[in-house]
């Protein structure tokens, strides 16, 4: 015990108090077991047999003492029995039993807050007792009501009471079917045949497992009486003339308490008498002609009679007449009140007096009455005859005449539908007339051609289907009639309503594009397009298009049948086809042709390039002469320079101030010689005459000078040319001995070389330190002895 922890020992003492407080105080707990039913003395019993049907429980509980227990039961689910007690069964009991006891039972136990069902048991009660019936009249007269009752006092529940009759053949007959809430039914019953039967009655029980019949009840005998009530009628007199007095007879030959006799025409009960015999007079006509019923009704009982009744007439019904019966306002119409028949020997035809009504007034008291017609004299119309016979006074009425004069037809009116026309389209004309009884007719007639339309009720027009016209004068040649009266002539309409009232639009017609000034335009004028038509209704519509550019160039809306377009400052994208579209509120576009712009280049830029054209043109030929000038050089131009002997045996070349200013001169001449263009072999040889003297007649070399420097000074590069190739030309050349002629060197320019200013001022100069030099220009070789240079090398 040392040994235990301190909280272990503690839960043993709590659970140890919390045993001995439940036990103090004495908390309960319990279950149902079971709830059983049974059916005693067994579940198929016959009808009248005590039955009990026994409801147990079994609870299992502690620390209770009793329940009070709550025992509901139940047959075909419908509660029938409860009961409180603290036994833990309960009897119910059935006696005797019936078949309307029949089911399935079951029931239904609670304890406190628990409940719990019991098994479903049947009970079949079989036997239905038999009914019995009562009558308070076993000999009731034909159609007379009794009454009958039929009573099964021993079941239970609502029952379905059939009546059934049954003759002597054996021949059953059901008569009435009634359903009761209780074990019987009281009613009434009525029998038409004359004679005796067996009345009988039997009913039914609705079940859950379905519909019971009992057996027949007893058959009670009934003998049905006759009622002779057929009355007797009789008129007098027999033969009767208006206004005689008639008098009408009606009676049965029983007596019976509280009979009632009814005389009937028509349906409308014109005298009823009660207990006593019916006696009616009046005076009829000739219109109460017919048959006459009497009727005798004793309780429920109905016998009737029939009787013909024939008044004569003295004289006939007047007739009234209308005369014309197609009457139209204006004319004059007549009435006519007359009597066909009478019997002179009854009534004398000269006490006739004649009256006419209208609308129940009387108008005049002639039997001829002449009225022009009017829409005031439009009414319903009558005549009343009257006549004297044996003193009395007898009148008649005739037939009712309605009047409605007839309206003539207005003059008709022509319109279009819609109220517009397009020459070249297919339209409607409605022609109309605003006042007329119907039915009228319409006739449409135009070119020749004839189109009718009959109009008969309100809102349906008179609407003709034409074929395009293409000029507004053919509108003129329309007109239509109207008539709605035989008698009378038609109603005219001509088309110059339609003219006043229409809208007549003309399509355009095709519209002819021009360009202003001309097709051919110059660059940098304004191009006008006028757009033209000859015929067509405005507004005029007008859009100009040029092909190949999206989308119209311009468009305009005019009341004139031209419109135009202006395009500044022409250039080249305005060149191309042009055309324009005209449509007005026809809803017609036409097109017209294509037109073809041109736009020519300007005169001042014609002149400019006429210049640059003469100008390349002349460049052209400066390049071409040039080029063949210098290849002319290149094959043939020499350069005369005179060599002389001097004791240092150095060539000169001697060059006069005249050519070399002529050379430096003219440097644009490429490829000329320095002294002339074409120095021939003759040519050389008389310069060379003029300058040496005769008797020593030098030889020449060609000494080829290349292009000037433009970087440099053109002559001293000249000289140092000439003498660095004077000076070269002479290796290799065999020496020339004195008094043998010195060939000229051609100095050679290049011909692709043209100076420029600078260049020009360089030369002139050089020109000038030229003219200060000596005339002649020494070259010096390197060997002396030598007399002649090699040719220089091209450059």
């Amino acid at each position: 015990m040392g040994s235990r922890p301190p909280g272990l020992l503690l839960l043993l003492v709590l659970s140890s108090l919390l045993l001995i407080w439940k036990s103090v105080r004495g908390e309960s707990s319990y279950i149902i077991d079971t709830v059983g039913l049974s059916i005693l003395p067994e579940d198929n019993v016959q009808s009248g047999t005590k039955v009990t049907i026994r409801c147990e429980v079994s609870v299992s509980s502690s620390n209770v003492s009793h329940f009070e227990y709550l025992f509901k039961f139940m047959r075909d689910d419908v509660l029938i029995h409860t009961a409180n007690t603290t036994k833990d069964f309960v009897d119910y009991e059935i006696n005797p039993a019936r078949e309307a006891d029949s089911g399935n039972y079951k029931c239904q136990v609670l304890a406190k807050i628990k409940h719990k069902a019991s098994n479903v048991e049947k009970l079949k009660v079989t036997g239905l007792q038999t009914p019995i019936l009562h009558l308070n009249n076993s000999t009731p007269y034909e159609s007379e009501e009794f009454k009958v009752t039929c009573s099964a006092t021993e079941e239970k529940g609502g029952l379905t009471f059939n009546f059934y009759k049954k003759f002597r053949d054996g021949q059953v007959q059901q008569i009435k079917r009634q359903q009761s809430t209780n074990n019987f039914l009281e009613t009434t019953l009525t029998l038409n045949h004359i004679g005796d039967c067996f009345l009988s009655c039997d009913y039914e029980i609705t079940l859950i497992t379905g519909i019971r019949r009992s057996n027949i009840s007893n058959e009670i005998q009934v003998q049905v009486k006759e009622l002779n009530i057929i009355p007797v009628m009789n008129i007098l007199p027999n033969d009767i003339y208006e206004p005689d007095i008639v008098e009408v007879t009606c009676k049965v030959h029983i007596s019976l308490p509280n009979i009632e006799i009814f005389l009937i025409k028509n349906r409308a009960v014109l005298m009823i008498a009660t207990g006593t015999p019916l006696i009616y007079r009046y005076t009829p006509k000739a219109t109460d002609s017919g048959e006459l019923v009497c009727k005798a009704e004793w309780r429920n009982v109905q016998k009737e009679n029939y009787i013909f009744l024939r008044v004569k007439e003295v004289f006939s019904k007047p007739q009234l007449t209308l005369e014309p019966m197609d009457l139209f306002e204006g004319d004059t119409f007549r009435f006519n009140c007359s009597v066909k028949v009478f019997y002179p020997e009854k009534i004398d035809p000269k006490t006739f007096k004649y009256r006419l009504y209208k609308d129940g007034i009387e108008l005049t008291s002639a039997a001829l009455t002449d009225t022009v017609a009017h829409s005031k004299h439009n009414g319903n119309y009558s005549c009343k005859v009257e006549g004297i016979r044996n003193s009395s006074r007898l009148s008649k009425n005739s037939q009712t005449i309605i009047v409605k004069a007839k309206v003539p037809v207005s003059d008709p009116v022509l319109s279009v539908v819609g109220g517009k026309i397009i020459l070249g389209k297919s339209f409607q004309v409605l022609c109309h007339s605003h006042m007329g009884t119907f039915p009228i007719k319409y006739t449409l007639k135009y070119n020749g051609l004839t189109m009718n339309r009959e109009v008969r009720r309100s809102g349906e027009p008179a609407i003709f289907d034409i074929p395009p016209v293409y000029s507004t004068s053919d509108l003129n040649t329309f007109f239509c009639h109207a008539r709605n009266h035989p008698r009378s002539l038609h109603k005219i309409a001509f088309g110059q309503q339609l003219l006043q009232s229409t809208n007549i639009i003309e399509p355009v017609s095709k519209p002819q594009l021009i360009v202003l000034p001309s097709i051919d335009i110059t660059e940098g004028h304004d191009i006008k397009l006028v757009c033209s038509i000859q015929t067509g209704s405005r507004p005029i519509n007008f859009t100009w298009y040029h092909q190949g550019s999206p989308g119209a160039l311009a468009s305009l809306s005019t009341s004139n049948l031209t419109g135009s377009h202006s395009i500044p400052n022409a250039n080249r994208k305005h060149v191309g086809k042009y055309y324009c579209v005209s449509s007005n509120p026809a809803n017609e576009f036409r097109r017209s042709e294509f037109v073809t712009i041109g736009v020519k280049i300007a005169g001042w830029k014609k002149a400019l390039i006429i210049v640059f054209c003469i100008l390349l043109l002349l460049t052209f030929c400066i390049v071409i002469a040039l080029k063949t000038r210098l290849l002319q050089f290149k094959r043939k131009s020499t350069v005369s320079l005179p060599v002389k002997s001097v004791s240092t045996k150095a060539e000169r070349l001697s060059l006069t101030q005249a050519e070399v200013i002529e050379a430096n001169a003219t440097p644009s001449m490429m490829g000329k010689s320095v002294w002339s263009d074409h120095v021939s072999g003759s040519e050389s040889d008389d310069q060379n005459s003029s300058i040496l003297p005769e008797k020593a007649e030098p030889q020449y070399t060609e000494v080829q000078i290349k292009d000037a420097d433009p970087t440099k000074t053109p002559v001293k590069q000249g000289m140092d040319t000439i003498d660095r190739e004077v000076r070269n030309s002479k290796q290799g050349v065999p020496e020339v001995p004195d008094g043998k002629p010195v060939e000229y060197a051609q100095l050679n320019l290049d011909s692709d070389h043209q100076p420029d200013n600078s260049e020009t001022v360089d030369q002139n100069s050089n020109s000038e330190n030229i003219t200060k030099t000596e005339n002649n220009i020494d070259v010096h070789t390197d060997d002396p002895e030598d007399g002649t240079c090699d040719p220089a090398p091209d450059c």
